[in-house]
């Protein structure tokens, strides 16, 4: 018998859509209840633009969460595209958590997603208040309240928490899978991600661009995967020791962005590059040798082919 169709009985599985503005805090609270580092996160806003499933599976239920792009005015054919994945998301899932940064009151673009979700009054919304850390003690009943009457919902109970320490976490992992309907497994118990491998490469990369160069080439970058190789570690090929070989081509706008991004002496590019293999190091569970280039592609964020080229596709 297949193991997807083996599941106990009274078992719940679904799909359960992080939605909230850029930078609330929805890629730390996917790393945090997953317990590990799937999804990329940086101290700039709209850093995922993939949409990525990770996958909890627990003794009474599988939560496919599924991270997506910050809900935001975009400026540009690819923040057109990142907003539509968001939006189309909302009615393919079985669950929306609505995230939104606790830490601060809220405002018109957390209204402007509160009227959108409000559309489908049948669909289970629970919200969250994130970096719950960093509310003044003496401020939390007060900020708690704020929420409740924001969200004016009685079916939409709210909750509060800290992604970064994981405080709250389990008692919302509880609460969202009691909102999921009766189902088999999803995916194998033991998988926690979905995406392709090469995109879990690209984004490892892509974050420590963000991380490294924060506002000076922020949004203006996009990494592709050339190539993955298994290799010998061996020159003669005389052992079975291997080790991943990857070629990646990092694609900015301008000039002056390629600069940055290989530094004085290559320096910039070599530090990213040591810091990205290291986290495919422990993707992949083995060695890796990771090669990079910088590629300029002008106004490439608003162009449809390379848009399509990246895996941005549009509706």
């Amino acid at each position: 018998m297949s193991l997807l169709n083996s599941t106990p009985e009274g078992y719940k599985s679904g799909f359960v859509a992080l939605i909230g503005r850029p930078n609330v805090g929805k890629s730390t609270f996917v790393n945090q209840i997953i317990g590990e580092n799937i999804a990329i996160t940086s101290p700039v806003a709209q850093t995922t633009r993939n949409r990525l499933r990770a996958i909890l599976t627990t003794q009474k239920s599988q939560l496919v969460f599924v991270d997506t792009p910050g809900i935001h005015k975009p400026h540009h054919l690819l923040g057109e595209r990142l907003v539509q994945s968001s939006k189309k998301l909302i009615g393919e899932v079985d669950t929306i958590v609505l995230i939104f940064d606790g830490s601060q009151k809220p405002g018109r673009g957390d209204q402007f997603i509160v009227n959108l979700l409000k559309v489908d009054k049948n669909l289970p919304v629970l919200v969250i208040l994130n970096k719950w850390d960093l509310v003044n003690k003496s401020n939390c009943k007060d900020r708690l309240n704020e929420y409740i009457d924001f969200v004016d919902n009685k079916d939409w109970p709210v909750f509060s928490c800290s992604a970064l320490t994981g405080n709250g976490c389990d008692v919302l992992v509880e609460s969202i899978s009691q909102s999921l309907p009766l189902g088999p497994y999803l995916y194998p118990p033991n998988l926690k991600c979905d995406q392709p491998e090469e995109i879990l490469l690209s984004e490892l990369i892509r974050e420590q661009i963000l991380l490294n160069t924060r506002e000076e080439v922020p949004h203006s970058v996009a990494v592709r995967i050339d190539r993955v190789d298994e290799v010998s570690m061996d020159k003669n090929n005389s052992s079975d020791l291997k080790k991943t070989a990857v070629l990646a081509t990092v694609v900015v706008e301008r000039k002056s962005q390629k600069g940055i991004l290989i530094g004085k002496g290559g320096s910039m590019l070599k530090k990213i590059g040591k810091t990205a293999r290291l986290k495919m190091q422990k993707l992949i569970n083995g060695p890796v040798y990771l090669e990079l280039f910088v590629k300029v592609v002008p106004d490439w964020r608003s162009k449809p082919a390379r848009l399509s080229e990246f895996g941005y596709e549009g509706k």
